[in-house]
């Protein structure tokens, strides 16, 4: 029902969404009339809080979605019942985009995508309120990544087109493009995929004078190398894709477990449509021993999703192991 529903909201809604976003200037903030008055030490330190909550490792941040809850809701009354300045309500509104964004991807890990969308609906809104452009394009780039997980590429590459309106840093630029690139290899469009692809590749490397927005300053020549193998795989370029994941996956950073556990099950299926069973059951193994350690739904989902290509090779050394594994789990 949650899939359903999200696949209805976003096949109605989230393109016109999108288009609404780029084109409407944000209106001023204007202070709120009631209410106590919100000095800038209480948002120094949520602000403080929050960017450390959101920079733990990712085996930490699992046991602490509750603290960003509690912030996101703190943050949110102090704009409905507070009192400030212009200034102070941009920064709210800029912290509720913030925190609304990352409990939004929880929710997106956890596979409650309706959850999820109203959570980066909610940061779509305050960061057009605070005029961060760069900020709304970032939102519409995680609706249009679900839209994709969910079967939607079409809609995906709608949203993207709109979210590339409103950002200039080359950073972000490489990401949206990278992801559209993902959504046109899903529908089989290989001369807009290689042509984003290209695009992509381009804006990592051009320099910046400024450093790049927070919600994609992870963006590294990792994510493009594996994002670029996926969408060869898509594109039955089997070969080439392996090589583009396995040269990805070694330049990602330790740091960064949970993203590797879900480029991991990138890997195996490359080796399993090359049937090189062996190494696909290896790599799907430490993705899934990854994924039960840090606590990440998202990816132990991703590596279900390959049993059923595992099943006509049980008699290959571990593989009924393996899918009893699966099974107990």
């Amino acid at each position: 029902m949650d899939r359903r529903t999200f696949l209805t909201y976003s096949a109605i809604s989230l393109t016109g969404l999108a288009a609404q976003w780029a084109t409407v200037e944000p209106e001023r903030l204007a202070s709120a009339l009631g209410g106590k008055r919100v000095d800038a030490e209480l948002v120094d330190r949520l602000e403080e809080t929050s960017g450390r909550l959101t920079a733990l490792p990712t085996e930490q941040r699992q046991h602490t979605v509750r603290l960003l809850d509690a912030h996101l809701a703190t943050t949110t009354e102090l704009i409905e019942g507070g009192r400030y300045d212009e200034d102070t309500g941009r920064r709210l509104h800029l912290l509720a985009a913030n925190l609304a964004t990352t409990c939004g991807w929880y929710r997106f890990d956890q596979g409650r995508h309706w959850a999820a969308g109203k959570l980066w609906g909610a940061a779509l809104q305050s960061a057009h309120a605070a005029g961060d452009r760069d900020h709304g394009a970032g939102v519409l780039s995680d609706f249009a990544y679900q839209s994709n997980w969910l079967g939607e590429p079409k809609v995906s590459v709608d949203q993207l087109g709109h979210a590339l309106s409103g950002t200039r840093h080359p950073t972000a630029r490489s990401l949206l493009f990278l992801r559209r690139a993902r959504a046109h290899a899903a529908l089989g469009e290989r001369v807009a995929c290689h042509r984003d692809l290209s695009a992509a590749e381009s804006a990592l490397a051009a320099g910046a004078a400024d450093p790049a927005p927070g919600w994609c300053a992870w963006m590294s020549p990792a994510d493009l190398a594996v994002d670029s193998g996926q969408c060869l795989l898509d594109l039955g370029r089997v070969a080439e894709a392996r090589a583009r994941i396995a040269e990805g996956i070694a330049l990602l950073p330790r740091a960064r477990d949970k993203t590797r556990g879900i480029f991991l099950t990138y890997q195996a299926r490359g080796c399993l449509e090359a049937d090189d069973i062996e190494q696909a059951l290896a790599v799907t193994g430490e993705s899934l021993d990854l994924a039960t350690r840090i606590g990440a739904p998202r990816c132990v989902t991703l590596v279900r999703e390959l049993a059923p290509a595992f099943v006509p090779y049980r008699w290959v050394d571990g593989v009924s192991e393996f899918l009893a594994r699966l099974r107990a789990g």
